[in-house]
């Protein structure tokens, strides 16, 4: 196979395809939505069969455990598949809403009409749900989707693919409006990422070594983030009975999302109040904390039975663990909380939590992250929390996307104009 060849032609056909896809009615995109679903869940057994001939390579290649849990299908996980697809369905299509309409002195009446970004390349790895969630997306907001998933899911992918490409037919929309890449050559990734004339948007979805280098090679715009380094930070006006909650579910409900906090910042003049307390439930865990010199004194001096208590080095402040450890720090407020948090975060989701309403508001206008929260954890950052439905990824970006990517995100905005014959003078 030529891989550029190859490319060229499934970017051809995805132009082609989104030309149509802009133009269909709401009622052709959610009965192919519909039908996928139906195709799903009548060929069940032909994808857990696939699925399990990508486990035995996953196996015999020696693949993580977390990254062969990622890449396991279960009945209860193609019925989400399924419902995933019908939950979008049910979602309002944002394409062709108008919006910001006024009338102007010279009598034209100006405003703003969402439209499809037109071809979406998504490159992900070892998850065969994107497949149908990518699917989803991309078809609902009007656009062509290129997936390019992991070779470990490669067998899954395509088995997903043909109920996908099944659903379309059903509804009388083009086949090539989803296309799953075929072939596994790092090549095509390359080749998927240069081709601007064909692809408008990629979204990668993957460990920050992929991102990187999508970012660093791609001739196409990028919807990405690299890390999620979140922070929480205990004000001196929080409530007492939020702040354990709050930073137990943020760090400990899930280690490895990217929405995990994974550094605590604790205000001065509380912390021997609520320090102490937190570092108990983090112990009781497993939870290892990397403390700044004044945590640690103050954590040693308590005698927590337990408590993995460790120097923290500058990197720390920086890093994205995705394990059972997190970084500590006393600060002397919300000013050093907040400098703190925009020299080390990745700008991906921040958590204040206090009573003051001001200190509230301050941290919601001064933290420059996709996502900032009062009183919440910031697991919350997820666009299934945030009634977007499915999410194509969570964007660190300033530009058109940030925080969650649902329907929305995957739309742009055109200048409307509705006049009467009026000339410009």
């Amino acid at each position: 196979m030529d891989i550029q060849d190859y490319m060229q032609t499934l970017g051809r056909q995805a132009r082609a395809a989104s030309r149509v896809l802009a133009a269909a009615s709401t009622a052709a995109k959610n009965a192919a939505l519909i039908a996928m679903a139906a195709e799903i869940r009548a060929h069940r057994a032909e994808l857990l069969a696939a699925n399990v001939q990508d486990l035995v390579a996953a196996r015999s290649a020696g693949l993580e455990p977390a990254l062969i849990d990622r890449l396991t299908l279960s009945e209860q996980g193609i019925e989400a598949m399924a419902t995933g697809l019908e939950q979008v369905a049910a979602l309002p299509d944002p394409v062709g809403e108008m919006s910001d309409i006024k009338r102007r002195p010279s009598g034209i009446a100006l405003g703003k009409m969402r439209v499809p970004l037109g071809v979406i390349g998504i490159i992900y790895e070892a998850r065969p749900n994107v497949t149908a969630d990518a699917a989803a997306l991309c078809l609902k907001s009007g656009n062509a989707a290129i997936l390019r998933g992991g070779k470990e899911a490669i067998h899954a992918n395509r088995a997903i693919a043909a109920c996908v490409r099944a659903g379309l037919q059903t509804a009388g929309l083009p086949e090539h409006a989803v296309q799953v890449v075929e072939t596994t050559d790092r090549a095509a990734v390359g080749a998927l990422i240069t081709m601007p004339e064909y692809v408008d948007v990629i979204v990668p979805r993957g460990g920050k070594g992929l991102i990187e280098r999508i970012s660093k090679e791609a001739r196409v715009p990028v919807i990405k983030h690299l890390d999620g380094n979140c922070h929480v930070y205990i004000d001196d006006e929080a409530d007492p009975a939020k702040v354990v909650p709050i930073v137990e579910n943020a760090k400990t409900q899930r280690y490895g999302t990217c929405n995990t906090a994974e550094s605590l910042l604790v205000a001065r003049d509380i912390a021997d109040l609520y320090l102490p307390e937190i570092a108990r439930m983090l112990a009781a865990k497993g939870v290892e904390m990397r403390c700044c010199a004044e945590s640690l004194a103050l954590l040693r001096e308590a005698g927590i039975a337990g408590a993995k208590l460790v120097e923290a080095t500058e990197t720390d402040w920086f890093e994205e663990y995705l394990a059972p450890i997190i970084a500590v720090k006393i600060v002397a407020g919300l000013d050093e909380a907040i400098a703190h948090i925009n020299t080390c975060s990745s700008g991906h989701t921040e958590a204040i939590v206090t009573e003051n309403h001001s200190h509230a508001m301050r941290f919601l206008r001064e933290v420059d992250s996709a996502s900032v929260m009062v009183n919440a954890s910031t697991r919350f950052a997820d666009g299934f929390e945030y009634g977007l439905g499915a999410e194509i990824g969570i964007s660190t970006d300033k530009i058109h996307a940030r925080g969650p990517v649902g329907l929305e995100g995957l739309t742009s905005q055109k200048w409307i104009v509705f006049g009467n014959g009026e000339v410009r003078r």
